[in-house]
């Protein structure tokens, strides 16, 4: 973990739900230089996974790497969150307390349905970022993908609870503008630290690529096939 002599004094959490574009907008801040380096540090198996073999599971040894490793040198962190690590953390610590002038960002998407395909994939075939390679087959299962739509649907409602109840208006960022206009996107992180204008994405240092393809497409439209008569409403 990096030694920093001034302890970041202020950033940002993205709250969002899986396959939502999240390590794409993770990127594309961390490409800046000065708006943090947004991870899942609530996720131990997953950063030790991704290059950080000592990484704690600890949330409180978690924060100490959010601080340093998530920061930028100008002192701003920054995080990515899912409801399901808030459930977890959230029976050791109060994860928003210790972390200094935070402020929130929703991310989210339109077209839920494709998040919740896009989710399926990745946990049949263990590929979550472009950059990774599969290790398993993507095979369709309707009811697998109405089971993620429903918790896709359920994580966004439990964020929008989440800010009512502390009276926080989060930044808004949908994902399918972050594809449109990245730096406009950006900028809106920027914002919150008074660094619009001032802030540039380095489009070389992005190495991920949208995994949407037609086999995307093929099970959208079995999966409609098969769902789109129903006439009751969903419970969650």
């Amino acid at each position: 973990m990096t030694e920093r002599s001034d302890p970041a004094n202020r950033g940002y959490a993205i709250c969002t739900s899986g396959r939502s574009g999240s390590n794409l907008l993770c990127q594309y801040l961390s490409s800046t230089g000065v708006l943090g380096n947004p991870l899942e540090y609530f996720n131990g198996s997953g950063r030790r996974r991704l290059g950080y073999s000592a990484y704690p599971d600890d949330p409180s040894q978690q924060i100490g790497w959010i601080l340093t490793e998530g920061a930028t040198s100008n002192g701003i962190y920054g995080l990515k969150i899912f409801p399901a690590q808030v459930e977890l953390i959230e029976k050791s610590i109060r994860w928003t307390e210790p972390l200094p002038n935070l402020r929130f960002v929703l991310l989210k998407r339109h077209d839920i349905l494709g998040q919740a395909l896009s989710a399926v994939r990745a946990m049949q075939t263990d590929q979550w970022r472009s950059s990774m390679p599969a290790r398993g087959t993507a095979l369709y299962d309707g009811a697998q993908i109405y089971e993620r739509l429903q918790i896709v649907v359920r994580d966004y409602a439990r964020w929008n609870i989440f800010f009512a109840r502390k009276a926080v208006a989060p930044t808004i960022i949908v994902y399918e503008d972050l594809l449109a206009d990245p730096q406009s996107a950006v900028d809106q992180v920027a914002d919150l630290f008074g660094l619009r204008g001032q802030v540039r994405v380095a489009n070389e240092r992005i190495d991920l690529q949208i995994q949407r393809d037609a086999t995307t497409e093929e099970w959208r439209a079995r999966f409609l096939a098969e769902y789109r008569d129903r006439i009751e409403l969903d419970l969650l």
